[in-house]
């Protein structure tokens, strides 16, 4: 969900209008995958990178994320979806983890949908705390199966479509061992700006697609 902060910066509005913004079109997004029929949805919200932002910046994020329970995640448990967190949650305030914790566990059988959030996540810390955990209970020999099972993204599928908006063209760190035979879309528009059109036609074009992973 790329491209809040510059969005913010055209319309000469402080850079945390454009991470409100951003916030409110998470809703959007999950309706139109609803209705799509999309099983799983996976949102990247926090890298392990944005701790480097200033403190003001990363405090009014912590500050989003918990709005982001109490509204919008709400909504996605009222309507029988599941929800989970992956990354490292040790790193985020303790009032977070605990909303963290009780959201996964209240919505634990939800059956109509996932809604996957991402928070102080990254692909390569990710597989290094998998063989960490590997290693940590004495395994000798692993197969992509088993790892995949020591990864924080555990029980979840890999994706079959990555779209990044923003303008750039990369995929910086998100489920760097789970997007090898995704399809991706890089798109210029930035997340504020993310319209219902622009979902659709992407998910038209994916259907289009021959994957043949290889074979």
């Amino acid at each position: 969900m790329d491209g809040n902060r510059r969005w913010a910066k055209e319309r000469s509005l402080p850079t945390l209008e454009g991470h409100r913004k951003g916030l409110d079109k998470v809703r959007d997004l999950v309706e139109w995958a609803r209705d799509a029929g999309v099983e799983e949805v996976t949102l990247y919200a926090f890298s392990t990178e944005n701790w480097s932002r200033t403190e003001e910046e990363v405090g009014y994020l912590m500050g989003l994320f918990e709005l982001g329970f109490r509204e919008h995640f709400a909504e996605v448990m009222e309507a029988g979806g599941r929800l989970r967190f992956i990354g490292e949650r040790e790193r985020m305030p303790e009032k977070l983890q605990a909303l963290m914790n009780e959201a996964e566990e209240k919505s634990k059988d939800g059956a109509k949908g996932t809604l996957i959030i991402a928070l102080s996540y990254g692909g390569r810390p990710e597989i290094l705390a998998a063989v960490n955990t590997l290693l940590a209970s004495g395994v000798k020999q692993v197969d992509e199966e088993s790892f995949r099972a020591a990864m924080w993204s555990a029980g979840t599928l890999d994706p079959d479509l990555i779209i990044r908006t923003g303008g750039e063209k990369r995929l910086s760190g998100f489920l760097t061992w789970q997007s090898v035979y995704s399809e991706l879309f890089f798109i210029d528009t930035k997340w504020p700006d993310f319209s219902k059109e622009e979902f659709d036609s992407i998910i038209s074009d994916y259907a289009s697609r021959e994957r043949r992973r290889g074979k």
